[in-house]
This record gives C-alpha cells, structure tokens and sequence, in this order.
C-alpha cells in the first residue's frame, strides 16, 4: 500500500468506526466487508455517501458493490482520486 493509499485506509477506517461503530482492531485491508465486517447493503451504501466527498462524486455505486474486502474500496477509491 503506498501513502495514497494509507490516506484512504485511515480515512475508511475513521469512517467505519464513527459510523458503524465497528472496533478498529477489526478493520484490516483484508477483512471481508459482508462476512467479517456485518456491513448490509444498506451500510455499503451509507460508506459510499461518506466517501463520496473525499473521493469525488465519478465513484458508480456498480463499483462499489463489487468491492468485497477493506482494500477492494482503498483500490475503487484510489483509481478516483489518482484520475483527478
């Protein structure tokens, strides 16, 4: 993960902890978002609003939904953030 990168973990990471009250020890690159993590459809749509401000407004929720673990979105939102 190169510093970019780093930025937007710990941006998901603060986000999932204020949000989703989840305990940080579990937010992990590999952790897998529906298994490991309990996050519902709804909450992924809930994390996209969220990081829709810090990565533009050009993430597609299709994307999105085809992210399966915490790195999966660090990439999504990379790709964004590098475009601009």
């Amino acid at each position: 993960m190169n510093a970019h990168q780093t930025d937007i973990f710990k941006r998901i990471k603060k986000v999932m902890v204020e949000i989703f009250e989840i305990d940080e020890a579990l937010l992990l690159p590999e952790a897998k978002l529906y298994d490991e993590l309990d996050i519902d459809s709804i909450d992924a749509v809930d994390l996209l609003i969220e990081l829709k401000s810090f990565a533009g407004q050009n993430i597609k929720p299709e994307e999105f939904t085809q992210a399966e673990t915490l790195q999966d979105i660090v990439d999504i939102i990379s790709l964004h953030t590098e475009a601009k």
